[in-house]
């Protein structure tokens, strides 16, 4: 489908985050999420975990966020209409948030969030 107005995937990006079940949101620490067109170097990327998952967290303290960037651009490109775009970004935003929980991509893929 074509690409949505920044502002309109903006807000179905926070529809997602608003959806993540509370249980969730208690583990999220220090992370922000930011949406972005598309990844500088992999253009075809829908999201990405930069930073450090709370499974790997020892001594910190003082450290910047750790990121989840989703990509507009990429997620459009492979929606074919705007319920799949809402289900892509969705999926996105929970993959990306379990990164920062410690999940790698062959669990994710087990449990159908890939």
């Amino acid at each position: 489908m074509d690409a949505i107005p920044p502002p309109r995937f903006e807000e179905l990006v926070g529809a997602a985050l608003d959806a993540v079940p509370e249980e969730l949101w208690a583990r999220f620490d220090n992370v922000v999420v930011l949406v972005e067109d598309a990844h500088e170097d992999e253009p075809d990327l829908l999201g990405i975990y930069e930073g450090i998952p709370l499974t790997e967290r020892e001594e910190y303290s003082g450290e910047v966020p750790d990121v989840i960037r989703i990509f507009r651009l990429p997620l459009c490109a492979i929606a074919e209409d705007d319920d799949h775009l809402v289900d892509e970004v969705y999926v996105t935003v929970v993959h990306e948030f379990a990164h920062h929980l410690g999940i790698d991509d062959d669990r994710l893929h087990e449990l159908g969030w890939a």
